[in-house]
């Protein structure tokens, strides 16, 4: 099987896969490779945060032209996966000097499928590209066609709990993504000063008390297939929920300058069932007050400055994040992306790690702050001074 996921979140997704106890992990540009039985793909739908689709391959094949693609699909016995009156998408992606066009490909394989059905019934399944029975991938590398089931149905960053956004909520996947990147180990704090419709700090209440990321959802692509076994499906739901944890958890704090946004952050915290773990303070960043405990961890999504008329103007921003930084928040790990590398710059701090991903098509960097106390501040000048 395949679990396709974003760039930069491989690795991550890899070991969320380890960790769920699938076999012969590898990792892909954009997915990982791994091998289950069916009740494992049923619990990686429900279970990983950082997947977007969950790919069951059916068909492998050469080809050198879009007629041996329409005679190999055409010679696959659909009729294990559909009936004349179920529905059907198909997605095509290529990697190939062979072809260039996906829609053409995708359309293609179409044809040989409901040509087949209407050539042994004289009725064929229909299109719907929302809601099908069964949605169908081909991904065409070079000259060889892999064929796969997509057992996700809607792409698995739909959790099924953000009814109210802001202008630009995160991807719920990408949100758990750079929190799995931040190493926190949700037990400590855990702030988002900055937090929109409140996404981050969703992820990261869930993350803590291992909620299964898609036990929200009111239904998964593989419900419709022929072969979907209600009863296993019902024990490796039961089984997910029955690990939540509850009890002592951490912080996990917001913060949200804008009255409305923090509305409808509050009524996502609710459709979520996080409302105990999760506090958002109707505040700018300068002014909201670190949780109690010893440090912890923070990730800032402000705005990159597409949005905003002047330059100056976001400059003046992560500036001013720069400044809450160092006066306020001493002890914390704090992490930030973003897509200007400018304005970045006018944090004034230096980055120790950062890591390249996208949000959306903006290609970012996910930049590590080290908040070092005044003890350990100065342990550190002292050493780098010693070295020089």
């Amino acid at each position: 099987m395949t679990a396709q996921t974003m760039f930069g979140l491989e690795e991550i997704l890899a070991t969320e896969l380890k960790k769920l106890g699938a076999r012969d992990v590898e990792t892909h540009n954009r997915a990982v490779s791994f091998v289950g039985d069916k009740g494992f793909m049923y619990k990686a739908n429900l279970c990983l945060r950082t997947a977007l689709r969950i790919l069951v391959p059916v068909h492998s094949f050469e080809l050198k032209n879009e007629q041996e693609l329409y005679d190999n699909i055409k010679k696959m016995d659909w009729e294990k996966y559909l009936g004349v009156d179920d529905t059907l998408a198909i997605n095509c992606s290529l990697n190939s000097r062979l072809f260039n066009h996906s829609q053409f490909m995708a359309q293609k394989a179409k044809d040989a499928i409901v040509d087949g059905f209407r050539e042994r019934h004289g009725k064929r399944p229909s299109v719907d590209l929302d809601n099908p029975t069964v949605r169908i991938n081909l991904f065409i590398n070079q000259d060889k066609c892999l064929v796969s089931l997509d057992s996700s149905g809607d792409s698995l960053h739909k959790r099924n709990y953000r009814d109210s956004t802001n202008l630009a909520p995160i991807n719920e996947v990408l949100a758990a993504g750079l929190i799995q990147l931040t190493g926190w180990d949700g037990h400590s704090n855990f702030v988002d000063p900055m937090c929109g419709s409140g996404t981050i700090l969703i992820e990261a209440a869930m993350y803590a008390a291992n909620i299964p990321s898609g036990c929200h959802r009111k239904s998964f692509g593989f419900q419709k297939w022929k072969d979907f076994d209600a009863d296993l499906w019902q024990t490796i739901y039961d089984s997910a929920i029955s690990k939540i944890k509850t009890g002592t958890l951490p912080h996990i704090v917001g913060g949200e300058i804008s009255k409305n946004v923090a509305r409808k952050a509050v009524i996502n915290i609710h459709e979520a069932k996080v409302d105990d773990m999760v506090k958002i303070n109707t505040t700018a960043f300068a002014d909201l007050t670190p949780p109690e405990g010893d440090g912890g961890v923070m990730v800032i999504n402000p705005p990159y400055g597409e949005r905003m008329d002047k330059d100056d103007d976001i400059l003046a921003l992560y500036k001013s994040i720069g400044d809450t930084l160092k006066n306020n928040w001493a002890g914390y790990e704090a992490w930030m992306i973003t897509s200007n590398p400018d304005a970045a710059k006018a944090v004034r701090l230096n980055p120790s790690r950062k890591i390249k991903v996208f949000n959306g098509a903006l290609e970012c960097r996910f930049l590590k702050y080290e908040l070092y106390r005044g003890t350990r501040r100065k342990d550190k000048l002292e050493a780098q001074n010693s070295s020089e």
